[in-house]
This record gives structure tokens, C-alpha cells and sequence, in this order.
């Protein structure tokens, strides 16, 4: 059964435009300018002044996939998801079903025109081939977005440090209460900084109290359980990534508001669905209604489009994605608390059943239960910590792109290019300083679009780059997803890149430790906005944290080497303070000279 919007006074003209067979479009009476979603301001002109028009329902596929998994009752696979450009403005699109065609005959470029089904009160705009193809680009490069300047020379990452960390278990359908885990996770996070519950004065989390066990019920929760009275709260879904709980202890640490944050995620989605808990039901409204009635009910569909995109025009095929599950599968081996820890092959990996085209059950990450937890304190304590304090070197927050899965990036991920931009131009590091990568991987394109974003390798080049997944293996010049990340240890949403940067960076993850580890990027989040840090050890004196920095504006550089350091997400990169690069290899990076076929990590002093 197609789930259908809720219609409002503000969008009903769309949800019943097809009553007379036309499909309209909001456009600016001013500027003259398409804009979908419909929104109260022209984005062009500011205008407020705004009327339906219509349009001539013909357009080209963009991006699609095939849908394999049964995600909504009645709405039965297989079936297809695309994003459609519109003749009249490529820069306006719409998730709809390509329908009268086989499943395996849609491609990008397809020539499409609509047509609509009437359900109820409402006319869904579904699309239907007319014949041939666009071979046009209509969509461009990534984008390359120039990251604001900031505003001061003082550093708030410089101001905290990550003080400590721990985790309850973790595991499939482990039938525990939510606010256990976390209780355990906060409890051996508050001991390992060598703290007291009564030292905590704040409280940051993601996302706060939403349902579907993807939380423990947030602060209030937390708090009525610990009762600690902190003097600071943060929690919700409107931060760069989940991430972004610990970037907004970092700054209210630096603010002065508190001294010790205790950070939080707790997930218990496989429990939640054992349980078989009744979920949300009637009519989609905000922004769900312009996807959720085509049968796109999860990321893995809209990020397949992309990640179809991405193949199409790059000309990748899926054993790109195979090497970065099998990697992870082979570093879940020696991580006790990974969940999926046997050996996988490639031939595995393509021989897994279909999810949605292009993935596979292995490019999806594993809905699993479990809780994390990070103290940040005031750095003034970090040498008085029991354990080695870790320091932020710098964080990318920049939104520099619309936040929507198909009217912003459809070549990568989205929400992963503008934050990486912003990330290095709040550092002196380059990404040949990095020893190790902590990369969100909800799904394997999520993960190759981080790889390209943070620039090891030009936009495209990340099949030829990863040489096999020799250069990501535990013993490469880049060890990635060390612990397994989410598509094997489980998806405990981006905490888990944490808790494993540091270990690593303290040099205490056992037979699975990147030797002389001081640097590692994490991204935590991508498609909402989403973020990243660079986080470094804190047992060398150096003149970066002796004294503010003035940070360097990106210059331009060859090729698409800055392109490729431009992403939209929250990274973390753990470095060791002694990670300096000199002037002459500065301007050698900053300029693209420095070959990226020939990425190295650096000797150890």
C-alpha cells in the first residue's frame, strides 16, 4: 500500500495537480526562478511571492535504484526509485517510480514523462519512458564550495580534550533496556577519565528522545537516572552529525559553561524490531511526504541513487564497494566486540542477496544494540588525566550545499563535500598526515565518498586508488575502519568511529593497532548535515597548542585535489601534536604537488 502525504493549505496544490493531468511547479512571480520542495521565499531573490505553474512533465533520470527488500507492507518489490530532472530547470528534481518498463531497463539519461495514479484525494507523479536517452551531464562536477573564513584566530577545539570513553556490550536483539546500556556506557566513561559522577556538569547526546530504538530517551532520561543537576544540556537531531553532541561540548567547555561533558548515543534498533513495537501510522507529513510515498522508506534507497550515479558516471562497478566491506569484515576479525566477525571473500560479498541496486545485504551496515559514551573535559586537565588525553586539532561543520537527498549532491554522498573543506582550512594537516581513517559507513558508498571527499584521492579515482584494498588492509598506508565499522562491529551511529580513534591514538587496540598511530581522520554522518574533527594525541609539547594559530584559507590546486578536500560531513581526525608539516611540504600539499598516486603516511620521528 503507497503511503500518501498529509496534506496541508501549503502543499495541496501539488498533491492534486494531476487532477487535470499537469504537473506543476512552484515558481518566483520576481525571478522567475522552479523551486522544489515549495518553500515561503524564493532562495534566488527573496521574494515572498510565489504561484504554482505548470510544467511539461518531461524530464531525464538523474539517478535510480532498484528496489529488492519488502521496507513498507503492501508496497511490494522489486520497484524502481528515481530522481528525475526536469526539461524546464535540471536543478529541480523529483523522487517518483519509473513505471511501465521493466525494472532492468531504467538507466541514467533515460527520457521519462509523467503520468499519475489517484489514490484517494491525491495524484502521485510517477513517470513512464518515452524513448532514448539524454547523454547530457546534467548535473556537473561535485561541487567544489570555498569554506567561510573564521572569524577568530582562537581555536575552541584547542580549549578541550577527550578525557574518556566507554561502552556496555553490544550485540544483535540483546533484549536489555536502553538506559542500561547507557548507563553502563557513561559509567565506564566517567572511571576511565578518572572522574566522578559528581564531576559531570553537562550532558550532550544525539538525537534525543525520538523513537524506533534509536534512543535512550535523551537527556531527560539520562539525567532523571543520574540526577547530577549539570549546569549544561544538549540534545537533538539539528547538529553536524552525530558528532556534533561532541563538538557542542567542546564549545560550551570553551565557553566556560561547564568542565566535564559527558557525551552519550545509545541504539537498540534490533531489540526494537524483535519486539515488533507498533510504529507511526497515517498520512507522511514534512519533508518524508516528497519520498516515503514511492517506497523510498530508507537510506539505502536514496543513497543507492546516488551511489547508481556515481557508477554510471564514473565508471566503477560494485567490486569498488566489495573492497571496502571486505576490509572491514577482516578488521572485525580482531575486534571482540564486533558482531560480524567470520570471514567474508569478494565472491561472498557479490553473491549476497540484493537490498537495493547497487547494494547488497553487505554494503548495509548492522542495526544492532548497544551504548557509547565520551567525557570532554577542560584541557587545562589533561595532564592530571590517568589515561592519555586526546586533543582536537580542528572541526568541518560548513553546510555548503542544499540538505536534501535529491536536490543537492547526487555524485557522492551528500553533505559530505563542504564540511571536509571546511575541516582543512581549520589546519595546518593535510590528508598525507593521516595514519589511520575512522569513515562513516552506513553503506560502502558512504565510505568511498568520505575517501574522495577528504582528498587520498581525486573525485572518481577511488576504485584505482584503494589498489585491491591493499592500501586500506590494517598494514596499508591508510588503515581504514579499523574496528570493522558499522557494516561489521554494528551500527552504533558514529560513536564507534570514535571510541576506536581513541584507542588507536592511545595506542591500546590490541592486535589490531596501526603502529605509531597520531593521526586519524572519522566522519560521523553525511546525507544530514554532518561533520568532522582532527583529534591528536596529547603527549608532545607543540607551538600549535602553546599559541592561537591563525588558520590558512585553502589555495587553489591542481586537478581536483581541493575538490576532493571539500566535503560535507563532520570528520574527526586524530593527530599527534607533534604532526607538523613543514613550509616547503605546506605549500607542496596546499598546492597539489604532492602526487596522489604516491600517498604515503609519514616515518615516525
Amino acid at each position: 500500500m503507497r503511503p500518501l502525504p498529509q496534506l496541508t493549505p501549503w502543499n495541496q496544490w501539488f498533491w492534486t495537480s494531476g487532477q487535470d493531468g499537469n504537473l506543476r511547479i512552484q515558481r518566483c512571480t520576481e525571478c522567475e526562478t522552479y523551486v522544489h520542495p515549495p518553500v515561503p521565499i524564493c532562495p534566488s531573490c527573496r521574494a515572498t511571492t510565489a504561484e504554482p505553474e505548470v510544467v511539461s512533465g518531461r524530464g531525464t533520470v538523474v539517478g535510480y535504484t532498484v528496489n529488492a527488500h519488502p521496507w513498507l507492507p503492501g508496497f511490494e518489490p522489486p520497484y524502481v526509485i528515481a530522481v528525475v530532472a526536469l526539461d524546464e530547470c535540471a536543478e529541480v528534481r523529483l523522487t517518483t517510480n519509473i513505471v511501465g518498463c521493466s525494472p532492468e531497463d531504467v538507466h541514467v539519461g533515460q527520457r521519462v514523462s509523467v503520468r499519475f495514479e489517484n489514490v484517494d484525494d491525491v495524484w502521485i507523479p510517477l513517470f513512464e519512458p518515452t524513448g532514448g536517452t539524454d547523454e547530457r551531464d546534467l548535473l556537473g562536477p561535485p561541487a567544489s564550495p570555498v569554506p567561510r573564513q573564521p572569524v577568530t584566530t582562537e581555536r575552541f577545539e584547542h580549549r578541550s580534550v577527550i578525557s574518556g570513553i566507554g561502552r556496555s556490550a553490544t550485540g544483535r536483539r540483546l533484549m536489555v533496556d536502553p538506559l542500561s546500556l547507557t548507563m553502563d556506557a557513561c559509567l565506564a566513561a566517567v572511571a576511565d577519565a578518572g572522574l566522578e559522577l559528581s564531576d559531570i556538569d553537562g550532558l550532550s547526546t544525539y538525537p534525543g528522545p525520538v523513537g524506533m530504538g534509536m534512543s535512550e530517551g535523551g537527556i531527560a532520561a539520562v539525567e532523571e537516572a543520574l540526577r547530577i543537576h549539570p549546569t549544561w544540556i544538549n540534545g537533538g537531531m539539528d547538529l553536524p552529525g552525530q558528532g556534533g553532541a561532541i563538538i557542542a561540548a567542546m564549545m560550551a567547555v570553551a565557553a566556560g559553561l561547564c568542565r566535564h561533558v559527558l557525551c552519550f548515543r545509545t541504539v537498540w534498533e534490533s531489540t526494537y524490531a524483535a519486539l515488533r513495537l507498533p510504529g507511526g501510522g497515517g498520512r507522511v507529513p514534512g519533508p518524508q511526504q516528497w519520498s516515503l510515498p514511492f517506497g523510498a522508506a530508507s537510506a539505502a534507497n536514496w543513497i543507492g541513487v546516488n551511489a547508481n550515479q556515481y557508477l554510471h558516471r564514473y565508471g566503477a562497478n560494485r567490486e569498488l564497494f566489495g573492497m571496502i566491506a571486505v576490509n572491514a569484515r577482516r578488521n572485525a576479525a580482531l575486534n571482540p566486540s564486533a558482531i560480524y566477525r567470520e570471514p567474508m571473500t569478494m565472491d561472498d560479498y557479490l553473491a549476497a542477496r540484493p537490498i537495493t541496486s547497487p547494494f547488497g545485504l553487505y554494503d548495509c551496515d548492522v542495526p544492532c544494540d548497544g551504548s557509547i559514551a565520551v567525557v570532554v573535559s577542560d584541557a587545562s586537565i589533561g595532564g592530571d588525566l590517568p589515561r592519555l588525553a586526546i586533543r582536537c586539532d580542528a572541526v568541518g561543520t560548513q553546510v555548503a550545499e542544499r540538505i536534501s537527498w535529491d536536490q543537492g549532491t547526487l555524485t557522492h554522498e551528500p553533505q559530505v563535500i563542504g564540511q571536509a573543506a571546511h575541516l582543512w582550512s581549520r589546519t595546518d594537516l593535510r590528508p598525507e598526515d593521516v595514519d589511520l581513517a575512522l569513515l562513516y559507513d552506513g553503506f560502502t558508498f558512504n565510505c568511498v565518498s568520505w575517501l574522495e571527499a577528504l582528498g587520498f584521492c581525486g573525485f572518481g579515482e577511488a576504485q584505482g586508488w584503494l589498489d585491491g584494498g591493499r592500501r586500506i588492509a590494517l598494514d596499508g598506508e591508510l588503515p581504514l575502519n579499523t574496528h570493522g565499522g558499522q557494516l561489521s562491529e554494528g551500527r552504533l551511529h558514529g560513536f564507534g568511529f570514535l571510541y576506536e580513534a581513541v584507542l588507536q591514538l592511545r595506542h591500546q587496540a590490541g592486535n589490531r593497532q596501526v603502529k605509531d598511530a597520531r593521526t586519524a581522520v572519522v566522519s560521523t554522518g553525511g546525507g544530514v548535515p554532518s561533520g568532522v574533527m582532527l583529534l591528536h594525541r596529547a603527549d608532545v609539547t607543540s607551538r600549535r597548542y602553546s599559541k592561537a594559530m591563525t588558520p590558512r584559507m585553502f589555495l587553489p590546486a591542481r586537478r581536483s585535489f581541493m575538490a576532493s578536500l571539500m566535503s560535507s560531513s563532520l570528520y574527526f581526525c586524530v593527530t599527534s601534536s607533534s604532526s607538523l608539516i613543514s613550509p616547503a611540504s605546506y605549500i607542496a600539499n596546499s598546492f597539489g604537488m604532492a602526487s596522489r598516486g604516491s600517498f604515503r603516511r609519514r616515518a615516525p620521528p
